[in-house]
């Protein structure tokens, strides 16, 4: 009777399913739902799908930015023409030149702005859901001290980050805008000596604050063990991209976070890496488009004589440049947290 009873108490424990905590991922903002896939196949098919997705709805962004660069190349071809006038107009044709140039170019950079503010606060917002999540799976695994190491610093600092850029970086795009058009309206090389310090300040705000990030992420992998070799290269990377503003950011150091992601099976933070690139991904598309054109547009006007155009083309070319820091920053800097907490949870 006793035997009877013990195998049918293991045959009870037996039978008895194991539950496990299951972890979800907070479900992805409206606008980035429509990027993402139906069904998770493999990070690199999802990623070049919502990839597509995204370039797919470039068409309006690029025949809009096409049709003002014709509009701001046709005032530099007007202004070169008049230069080579006789007559004391030259002056006067060049400020109103230069106000029309700045009238066309504010409207749409202020919408780029606003948009880049408000991908950087979706990205933060998301980033304060996902985060514990991927805190609480790491926990779950055994890895209670990296866990909480890791989601102290990368909570502090996404945090950080958002608030620098909207209170502090924001407003000084607009101060750099400013100068820029009244420089080229006046001819006072202080205000144009004032705008590249503004520029440099925006920059070097950015780098202190990747700085401090990627030597804590740094200190973090040695002493809890949860960073691999992967996340510590993208973090470097991401900081060695940030002069140039756009290259790095998106080149070697996303390489190295996908190739973290693709070694670590955590459906967790595969589908929130994945909504990160989707909330970023769109606006950083519509901003790189318009900073490609101008560019060009700026580098073509280089070409004829009314190099003060062609110089306040380029400021707000640089201004588009300093978005592209901002909303790659945040981005990259919460997909490297991810990939930290997708290693201890593999």
């Amino acid at each position: 009777m006793r035997r009877f009873i013990i195998l049918f108490l293991l045959l009870v424990a037996v039978a008895c399913p194991v539950f496990a905590e299951e972890f979800t991922a907070p479900v992805a903002p409206e606008d980035a739902q429509e990027l993402m896939p139906v069904e998770n196949t493999s990070f690199g098919k999802d990623l070049w799908k919502i990839i597509r997705e995204a370039t797919k709805k470039l068409h309006p962004e690029l025949t809009e930015s096409a049709g003002l660069c014709v509009g701001l190349f046709a005032i530099v071809i007007t202004v070169s023409m008049v230069d080579a006038m006789p007559g004391n107009i030259t002056n006067l044709v060049r400020l109103v030149a230069s106000l029309t140039v700045a009238s066309l170019l504010l409207q749409q950079t202020n919408a780029l702005i606003r948009s880049a503010a408000n991908a950087v606060q979706e990205l933060s917002e998301y980033g304060k859901l996902l985060l514990p999540v991927m805190a609480s799976a790491t926990a779950a695994q055994g890895g209670i001290s990296a866990s909480t190491a890791l989601y102290a610093g990368t909570a502090v600092f996404n945090a950080l980050l958002c608030s620098i850029i909207k209170v502090l970086l924001i407003p000084l795009v607009y101060v750099f805008l400013v100068l820029s058009v009244a420089g080229t309206s006046t001819g006072q090389a202080a205000l144009d000596k004032l705008k590249e310090f503004v520029k440099w300040l925006s920059v070097w705000i950015l780098k202190i604050v990747l700085y401090i990030f990627t030597g804590y992420m740094a200190i973090t992998g040695v002493v809890s063990g949860a960073a691999d070799a992967a996340s510590l290269k993208a973090a470097k990377l991401t900081l060695s991209g940030m002069i140039p503003v756009v290259g790095g950011i998106l080149s070697d150091a996303s390489e190295a976070v996908l190739v973290g992601t693709g070694v670590m099976k955590s459906a967790v933070g595969v589908y929130g890496a994945l909504t990160l690139i989707a909330i970023w991904i769109a606006p950083f598309l519509q901003i790189g488009i318009r900073y490609l054109l101008l560019k060009l547009t700026a580098a073509l006007s280089q070409l004829f004589s009314a190099k003060e155009i062609s110089v306040l083309i380029g400021s707000f070319t640089d201004a588009m440049g300093l978005l592209l820091a901002m909303t790659g920053s945040t981005s990259v800097m919460l997909l490297i947290s991810t990939v930290c907490f997708m290693k201890g949870v593999g």
